[in-house]
C-alpha cells in the first residue's frame, strides 16, 4: 500500500509532512540511522588512535621545550636547548647517517623483491594460496625472536654458525658477521629485513596487480610488448599508487628501525659496531637508558625524526605527482 498522500517514507520510518524538513538530529544520524551506527564501530578505533597515537606524540613535542628528567611533568622550561643539543651532538648526526644508509639499502631493495615475488605468484597456475602463505608467514614473527634467531644461529661469528658453516663448505673462513670489523653486520641487518617484510609488502602489490585490467595486456600483447617493454610501459605505470604507498611505508619502517639494531648488534657496555647505533636506538640509550632518563631530549629526538619522516614523505609525494602529469601528458 502506497503512502498516503502529503507524507513520504516506508516500513520503520516515520511520515513527515509535506513541505517539512527533518531535524538536524534526524540529518545528523542520517537514513535508516547509517551515520550513528558508522560512528558506534569506528568510535574505538578513533579513542584507540587519539590515546596511543596523537595524545603521545603532542606529550612528546611538549616536553622537548622542558627539562625533564626521570618526569612526565616538568616544570624547567628550556625553550629549544634540547634540540640545539641534539643537533650540535655528532653521536646523533652520526646516528642520522646510519637512518639513510638503512632506508637506501632496505627501501628499494624490499620493493624489487615484493614486486618480483608479486609477478611470479600472479602468473602460478597452481598452489597459488600456498606460496603466497608461505611468504606472508614470517610477517607474523616478532622481530626480537628473528633478531635472537640471526644472532645466534644464522650470524654467529663462531664456527657453527650456519653462514659460517656454508663459508667452510665453499673454501672459505670464518667471518665475525656482528663484530663491526669487515661491516659484514649489513648483510645480516637486510637480510633480517627482508625476510620479515617482504611477504607484507608481495601481498599489497599483489592486490595492485589485480586491478590492473586483462584487456590492458592483451592489447599490448598485440602491439607485440612483452617481458621488460611489457612490465615498463604497462605494469608499473598502472601500480604507481600501490608503489607510493609501499614505497611511503617502506621508508616509514625504515626510519623506524630499532629491534634488529638493538638485539642484533648491541654488545657489553651497550657498545656497538662503526654505523650501527640508528637515532632510535641513540635517543633510548641517551634519554630512558641509567637511573638519569632525560624526556626531554627524547622528545625532541621524535620531533626531529618526525620532521625528517615528512620532509621524505612529502618529497616522495610530490615526486610521484610529477610522475603522474608525466604520463598524462
Amino acid at each position: 500500500m502506497s503512502a498516503p498522500a502529503g507524507t513520504r517514507g516506508g516500513p520503520g520510518i516515520a511520515p513527515l509532512a509535506a513541505g517539512r524538513r527533518p531535524t538536524w538530529g534526524r540529518r545528523l544520524r542520517g537514513r535508516q540511522d547509517r551515520n550513528l551506527w558508522f560512528g558506534l564501530f569506528v568510535l574505538p578505533f578513533l579513542a584507540g588512535l587519539l590515546v596511543f597515537v596523537y595524545v603521545p606524540i603532542a606529550w612528546s613535542a611538549y616536553l622537548s621545550f622542558f627539562e625533564a628528567r626521570a618526569t612526565v611533568t616538568p616544570t624547567k622550561f628550556v625553550g629549544w636547548a634540547n634540540y640545539s643539543y641534539l643537533l650540535s651532538d655528532p653521536e646523533f648526526r652520526s646516528s642520522l647517517l646510519v637512518f639513510v644508509a638503512f632506508a637506501v639499502l632496505i627501501v628499494p631493495l624490499t620493493y624489487v623483491c615484493s614486486l618480483g615475488l608479486a609477478l611470479l605468484l600472479s602468473g602460478l597456475r597452481v598452489a597459488q594460496a600456498f606460496f603466497r602463505s608461505v611468504f606472508f608467514i614470517p610477517t607474523a614473527v616478532s622481530y626480537v625472536i628473528a633478531a635472537m634467531i640471526w644472532r645466534i644461529s644464522f650470524f654467529n661469528g663462531g664456527r657453527f654458525g650456519l653462514i659460517n658453516s656454508m663459508l667452510r663448505q665453499l673454501g672459505g673462513s670464518n667471518i665475525d658477521w656482528l663484530g663491526g670489523a669487515n661491516y659484514g653486520y649489513w648483510v645480516a641487518l637486510v637480510s633480517l629485513r627482508l625476510w620479515l617484510q617482504v611477504g607484507f609488502y608481495m601481498i599489497l602489490l599483489i592486490a595492485g596487480l589485480n586491478r590492473i585490467p586483462q584487456e590492458t595486456y592483451e592489447a599490448a600483447a598485440i602491439d607485440g610488448a612483452a617481458g621488460w617493454r611489457l612490465l615498463r610501459y604497462i605494469t608499473l605505470p598502472q601500480l604507481r599508487a600501490t608503489s607510493a604507498a609501499v614505497l611511503m611505508l617502506l621508508l616509514i619502517n625504515a626510519f623506524q628501525a630499532f629491534d634488529e639494531f638493538w638485539n642484533l648488534l648491541s654488545g657489553v657496555n651497550g657498545t656497538y659496531p662503526p654505523y650501527g647505533r640508528p637515532p632510535l636506538v641513540h635517543l633510548f640509550v641517551i634519554s630512558l637508558g641509567g637511573s638519569n632518563q632525560d624526556l626531554g631530549l627524547g622528545g625532541a629526538g621524535t620531533m626531529i625524526l618526525t620532521a625528517i619522516i615528512v620532509v621524505f614523505g612529502v618529497a616522495q609525494n610530490w615526486l610521484t605527482n610529477r610522475g603522474v602529469e608525466r604520463d598524462e601528458r
